[in-house]
């Protein structure tokens, strides 16, 4: 696995960077939006990696279950029959090498000498193949565990923090949408010209001036 798929919800919201540009002033002034595809897009992309990511982890978990059963029961068994095959026709090849070695009447031949070579190299290269799967048995879960942890966190990002993130940018894409299709406040109105009443400055008269 890429270290881009061991996000959280958080480190993968920090990938879009938004583009609002806030202009300064006054308060009537709003916020300008101008990402939010980007943000779409990102969501679309998460949840096609989601869909390939999650598979490929779960087929990976079923292939260590298999790993396991066919090393504790699939191998096993063929290897221990194979000891117990290969043990006999040893057996019965040495006693055929020794019965032509204290006949008086014969010697041993050529081809039982190879037979019962031949049968001892079959059965000590069984035997080695069961210790060293005896052995994979002993450290195949020290091993292989550590790495299964790693699939279930990363699993569990994929189907909880990943899932929760996708709801999240879907609501994010709805608000921006909204405030961008909200009208923007109306300007506040300045001092109303012309009224009925001004100031005796506005008049240009000074207190005291009229009689």
């Amino acid at each position: 696995m890429t270290e881009r798929a061991q996000v959280t919800a958080v480190d993968a919201l920090s990938w879009i960077k938004i583009k609002i540009k806030i202009k300064s002033g006054s308060m009537t002034e709003r916020a300008q939006v101008t990402a939010v595809d980007a943000l779409e897009a990102f969501r679309a992309e998460l949840i096609v990696y989601i869909s390939k990511a999650r598979p490929t982890l779960e087929e990976v978990s079923a292939d260590v279950v298999r790993v396991r059963v066919w090393l504790e029961s699939e191998q096993r068994t063929h290897w221990e029959n194979q000891m117990r095959r290969l043990s006999r026709e040893l057996e019965q090849a040495q006693e055929a090498l020794f019965s032509g070695r204290i006949s008086k009447l014969r010697q041993e031949s050529a081809a039982e000498v190879m037979a019962f070579h031949r049968a001892k190299r079959a059965k000590e290269e069984a035997e080695d193949k069961l210790r060293t799967l005896k052995k994979w048995n002993r450290e195949f879960d020290s091993r292989v565990q550590p790495l299964v942890k790693q699939m279930e966190k990363l699993h569990t990002i994929l189907t909880n923090d990943l899932v929760k993130a996708i709801a999240y940018l879907a609501q994010a894409v709805r608000t921006l949408d909204a405030y961008a299709e909200t009208p923007p406040p109306a300007a506040a109105a300045g001092p109303a010209a012309g009224s009925g009443t001004s100031s005796p400055e506005a008049a240009g008269t000074a207190p005291g001036a009229a009689r």
